[in-house]
C-alpha cells in the first residue's frame, strides 16, 4: 500500500521536557534507524510494532519519509476493549487496522518545537486535533508522553491512548 505524502506545517508549544521517559535516551543510536526499526528496539512498543507488521504499513513507514508518528505504547493498547487487539490482528481486518495505524502518521518530520493546536490531516486522509494547554499537548485526546525521538525517516513522538477513527 503506497501512502500519500501529506506536507503539513505542525507547531506544538509548550515544554514537554517533565514528562515521563517510557524510551531510552540513545539519541545518536536512534537517529541512524528508520521509524520502525526504533519502535521495534523498544518492547514498550511491541503491540504498535505487530499492528503495524499485520497491516502490511512496516515497508511503508520504513520508506524515505519524512514520517511523524504519534506512538501508543502497549499501556495505551491496553486501555482498548479486552480483546480488541487480538481482533485487530487478523488479516481480516487488516484495513481497519490500516485505517486506524495510519491515523497516527503525518507525512512530514514535525518536531515538538514546531507544534501549535489545531487539525492536521494525517496519512489516512482525516484530520487529528491537536491542543496545547499549560504545556501539555494532546492529539484527538491521546496525551503526549515523550517527544522527539529522531530517526532516519521522521520523528516518533510517544502518546498514552490509542487514537481511533471517528464513527
Amino acid at each position: 500500500m503506497k501512502l500519500p505524502t501529506i506536507v503539513t506545517t505542525l507547531t506544538i508549544a509548550g515544554s514537554l521536557a517533565t514528562a515521563p521517559t517510557v524510551f531510552a535516551d540513545n539519541h545518536e543510536k536512534a537517529a541512524e534507524q528508520t521509524v520502525v526499526e526504533i519502535a521495534a528496539s523498544n518492547e514498550d512498543f511491541s503491540t504498535l510494532v505487530a499492528a503495524v507488521k499485520a497491516a502490511g504499513l512496516a515497508e511503508t513507514l520504513s520508506g524515505e519519509g519524512p514520517f511523524t508518528i504519534f506512538a501508543p505504547t502497549n499501556d495505551a493498547f491496553a486501555k482498548l476493549p479486552e480483546g480488541t487487539v487480538e481482533e485487530l490482528l487478523k488479516p481480516e481486518n487488516k484495513e481497519k487496522l490500516q485505517a486506524i495505524l495510519t491515523l497516527h502518521a503525518i507525512g512530514a518530520k514535525v518536531m515538538a518545537a514546531d507544534v501549535s493546536p489545531g487539525k492536521v490531516k494525517t496519512l489516512n486522509g482525516a484530520s487529528v486535533d491537536i491542543q496545547v494547554s499549560d504545556g501539555t499537548v494532546t492529539v484527538d485526546g491521546a496525551k503526549v508522553i515523550k517527544t522527539d525521538i529522531v530517526g532516519s525517516n521522521g520523528v516518533i513522538h510517544v502518546i498514552d491512548t490509542v487514537i481511533l477513527p471517528k464513527s
